[in-house]
């Protein structure tokens, strides 16, 4: 088995840790999905107008920002590990406090608690699954998450299609949210510290035992010198000090990577693709089943980027797959603008599945791939805890206001702005985002902070 498959079939013990880790991602996938068929139910039976709507989908967005930001600190002082069991418990409280929600106003509170476990666990499974894994396949594994995100959403329709003709299904739609906590809670109590967070505390004989299961024929005592040496000159960062010199190459990028994933505009079609579609003329029970066909995409796309991240590189799949969705958000803005709901219904839902396709082999899985590659291991939790703060509150801005951006400006005028959005973040991933792919998180680092000083890194098989 050639390429990716090969490599990751040499370290099964990484790939279960990997798969294990990613079910965080389920977390986000299943609410984002599950939110976008739910909402056409919820806006009736709870009379919830636009406003009300914007922070059902949001209030999750709000919490996930103060979830990535508490994620990054209880990374680093209790472990990756443990920080994703909590999520995992928040996460089926919350779900089953939104599945028998009476008002609007008690079904936004559940979903900012929801929003807490989601945001740590954005920030800690790439970071978790990064320090485990070796650089011929890191691309891949740590895309496992993006992975799991998408088999979330698309399990979330299935659920919204399944349900749509059942009296109060929506509520039974959150509830059985809360299924991905109980399993990343159980996945939690059997997989092992990251060795990186071991060397951390000075446990080497641990990361060491840990090492010598996920490095086959590798040389485990020479990596660990390279973690050791790399914990020793770095002294402990304050997270002001994340705006150092030093570290400011790297916050630029990790940062223009999490705001320009999403003010393309992804969540507003994974949020609101049925309403998209309705406003093509579909009723709603059509809408959600025709919004099957964007949750499949993005499954079978996101597979396609796993096979091609360690391959082809993580910058030519960033740059190709922006410009794809920068086409599907003109075509888009065209068929509202020209008026081709009549002529050519079918336009609206090709340009979502281009746009998801495109999204899935390039912004999607790249930037959590590239925010657990490119920070020093010193800062790495805190690091990855900002740029998914700033993440999540793009997402938060951009959904919530696409509801009234639209009623503002049209339909046409708002998937215009996120094309021309989308071509400013093209121009940024060519001038200032480097290829990471098949070398080590410490090679990295060096590259990005121009560390000369920096201990030399280990040769590794290409």
């Amino acid at each position: 088995m050639p390429g990716y498959l090969g490599e990751a079939a040499r370290n099964p013990f990484v790939l279960k840790i990997s798969m294990l880790a990613a079910l965080g991602g389920l977390l986000f996938g299943y609410d984002t999905g599950v939110i976008s068929g739910a909402l056409l139910y919820i806006k009736d039976d709870l009379h919830a107008g636009s406003l009300a709507q914007s922070w059902i989908v949001a209030g999750l967005l709000a919490g996930a920002v103060f979830g990535a930001l508490a994620g990054g600190r209880l990374a680093d002082r209790i472990s990756r590990r443990w920080t994703l069991l909590i999520a995992g418990v928040v996460y089926v409280v919350a779900a089953l406090a939104a599945a028998v929600a009476q008002n609007a106003g008690q079904l936004v509170a559940a979903r900012v608690v929801l929003g807490l476990a989601v945001g740590a666990a954005s920030a800690v499974v790439p970071l978790y699954i990064a320090e485990h894994t070796p650089p011929r396949i890191r691309g891949g594994t740590v895309s496992y998450n993006q992975l799991m995100i998408t088999i979330g959403i698309l399990v979330a329709y299935l659920t919204n299609f399944a349900l749509r003709n059942v009296d109060g299904g929506w509520r039974w739609m959150l509830g059985i949210g809360a299924a991905p906590g109980v399993v990343l809670v159980l996945a939690m109590l059997v997989v092992p510290y990251s060795p990186r967070w071991l060397m951390m505390r000075g446990r080497r004989d641990e990361a060491r035992a840990v090492l010598e299961r996920t490095r086959r024929g590798e040389d485990v005592e020479a990596e660990l010198d390279e973690i050791e040496g790399v914990v020793s000159q770095e002294r402990r960062h304050s997270w002001r000090e994340l705006a150092s010199p030093r570290l400011r190459p790297m916050m630029v990028v990790g940062l223009g990577l999490a705001i320009i994933q999403q003010i393309v505009g992804v969540n507003t079609v994974i949020y609101f693709s049925p309403t998209i579609l309705t406003y093509t003329g579909l009723k709603a029970d059509d809408a959600i089943a025709q919004a099957l066909t964007v949750g499949i995409t993005n499954v079978v796309f996101t597979v396609l980027a796993i096979l091609l991240l360690d391959r082809v590189g993580r910058r030519t799949l960033l740059i190709a797959g922006t410009a794809g969705l920068t086409a599907a958000l003109a075509l888009l803005a065209a068929f509202f603008g020209f008026g081709w709901q009549q002529e050519a219904p079918w336009l609206a839902l090709a340009a979502l599945v281009l746009f998801i396709a495109s999204f899935a082999v390039g912004l999607g899985p790249v930037f959590w791939l590239m925010i657990s590659e490119i920070f020093p291991l010193a800062v790495r939790g805190p690091a990855m805890a900002v740029c998914s703060l700033a993440n999540w509150a793009a997402n938060f801005l951009v959904s919530y206001y696409f509801l009234q951006l639209v009623d503002a400006i049209g339909r046409a005028w708002t998937f215009w702005l996120y094309a021309g959005l989308a071509v400013a973040g093209i121009v940024f991933f060519v001038a200032r985002v480097p290829e990471t792919r098949n070398r080590t998180l410490e090679e990295i680092e060096r590259e990005l902070s121009g560390d000369a000083d920096a201990p030399p890194a280990r040769p590794h098989p290409a």
